[in-house]
């Protein structure tokens, strides 16, 4: 995840350049600072912008605008210190999930402001959007590794007929003075921090650089800087898929319905490619194509996000073997219908092509049986030609946490399993606490009894007292029972 650092020297000097640059930016967002409604969220919010320097070694040079929006506390004795939240991606737009975000952290907003940044690339924030992702494209299309690389060639082209089409000013350290400056426009001293996926990294950034300006940290997911994604992709995938088997197996109504189902799967994979049809879930035309393991690989990934989706994997899965491939087909799509869920693509790659892939696969990396390369082949031709942004060394550093800091991990997640949350909490020491949820796939905020843990973390008067929350009450969160189709088997 990693490559020459040019600009090291430029980075490092960065703080004093973003703390002046920032007041000056602070008192024009608070004169451009409006009242605004926000999708799905109850009460009116404040949003304005933050003008940034492009290339922070050009402070005089082309500039962009950061967008941001507030959740304003309802109570009129707030508290001084907001919760800023981070979304996931890389590329996803923490203002356009703005109502599932209120509804997430809900109890904070009675006393806190709740700020959500549009990172440079997403959102309005310089965006970087391609039509690489359209779920209306055929399905062939769209899981198709070849194709999409053929697309992603494309939109490299778009992008970089941008005004901000520098895309090596995307990284998430560049990214991470620019929320600062948001923070510095708000006149606030001390922000509670909550990440999600990879805003964990974010996260952790933000506390690295800026530890003094941080009272408390929650990371949901984690996506520790050095984790290799290409390569990790493989691994955990691979481990969640495996954990749905087993689970299969020892479930009586999954083992009788699909029994020998790893067996099964296996010898789908050795039948590929092949021809199929299915049924495309948007537009209900049959698809008629060459199905390759990579596009069968792509197909199942995404619903191992979600046990509620996973439940319904067996048995798709089952009808694939037996050559009906329609459920797979709806289930591969039921995540990207999600509101908020579009990625900035090019903000996407230019984060991991600098990060992740210009580094050499960690020693620990060891790809999946099933999921093999493929993924880290793909991410290696696209950043081939990919400009990268320089990432200094003590980017992929993790120090002592200063203050609290809670990381949150589902033991069925398949792209940031607890592995990640374990090895970062040993780096972070003695103020960090894991919290893993047994039954849970990605992302576990918003799950039970977890909304109350977190708040009652940040809450909390004293580090100690935060350290100490009981959060025993995830384990009584069930992993939702296997979903045989109706007519499946026949």
């Amino acid at each position: 995840m990693l490559q020459a650092f040019v600009l090291a020297a430029a980075l490092v000097g960065l703080p004093a350049l973003a703390q002046s640059d920032a007041q000056s930016a602070a008192q024009s967002a608070a004169q451009s600072a409006a009242p605004c409604w926000l999708r799905g969220v109850e009460h009116q919010g404040l949003c304005g912008s933050v003008q940034r320097a492009l290339d922070p070694a050009r402070p005089s040079g082309p500039q962009i605008a950061v967008h941001y929006a507030v959740l304003p506390a309802l109570a009129r004795n707030k508290q001084p210190d907001p919760v800023f939240f981070f979304a996931g991606g890389p590329g996803q737009s923490a203002i356009e999930i703005a109502g599932q975000v209120a509804a997430i952290l809900a109890r904070f907003s009675n006393r806190r402001d709740i700020v959500l940044v549009d990172q440079r690339g997403v959102g309005r924030s310089a965006p970087l959007f391609c039509d690489t992702d359209d779920p209306a494209l055929p399905l062939a299309e769209q899981f198709s590794l070849e194709r999409q690389r053929a697309r992603l060639a494309d939109c490299l082209k778009q992008l970089q007929a941008l005004p901000q089409g520098d895309l090596r000013q995307y990284t998430t350290s560049i990214a991470v003075h620019d929320v600062d400056a948001v923070r510095q426009a708000l006149g606030v001293e001390r922000i509670n921090l909550v990440g999600a996926s990879y805003g964990t990294r974010v996260g952790l950034e933000y506390l690295r650089i800026y530890p003094q300006h941080v009272r408390r940290a929650v990371l949901d997911g984690i996506a520790p800087p050095d984790m290799g994604l290409q390569h990790a992709m493989s691994t955990d995938n691979q481990s969640a898929l495996d954990a749905l088997f087993a689970a299969c197996a020892v479930e009586s109504r999954c083992s009788a319905a699909e029994p020998d189902l790893a067996a099964r799967w296996r010898g789908l994979l050795a039948s590929l490619p092949r021809g199929v049809e299915m049924r495309h879930p948007l537009s209900d035309r049959i698809e008629r194509f060459t199905l390759t393991r990579d596009t069968l690989l792509g197909m199942v990934r995404g619903p191992l996000y979600a046990p509620a989706l996973a439940a319904a994997l067996p048995s798709a899965l089952g009808e694939a073997a037996r050559g009906r491939f329609d459920a797979l087909a709806g289930l591969s799509q039921a995540l990207g219908g999600r509101k908020g869920l579009r990625m900035a693509t090019g903000m996407h790659f230019s984060v991991v092509c600098a990060e992740d892939v210009a580094r050499p696969a960690p020693e620990t990396a060891t790809p999946g049986v099933d999921f093999g390369l493929a993924f880290a082949r793909f991410y290696a031709e696209v950043c081939a030609g990919w400009p990268r942004g320089d990432v200094a060394p003590d980017f992929y550093r993790i120090g002592a946490a200063p203050v609290a800091t809670l990381l949150l991990s589902g033991a069925l997640d398949p792209v940031t399993p607890p592995r990640h949350g374990d090895r970062v909490k040993q780096a972070l020491g003695a103020k960090a606490r894991h919290v893993v949820v047994p039954n849970a796939g990605h992302g576990v905020l918003g799950l039970g009894c977890l909304r109350d843990v977190v708040y009652r973390f940040v809450d909390a008067a004293t580090d100690e007292a935060a350290l100490g929350v009981d959060a025993g009450c995830v384990s009584a969160i069930p992993r939702p029972p296997m979903f045989a189709l109706p007519g499946a088997g026949r």
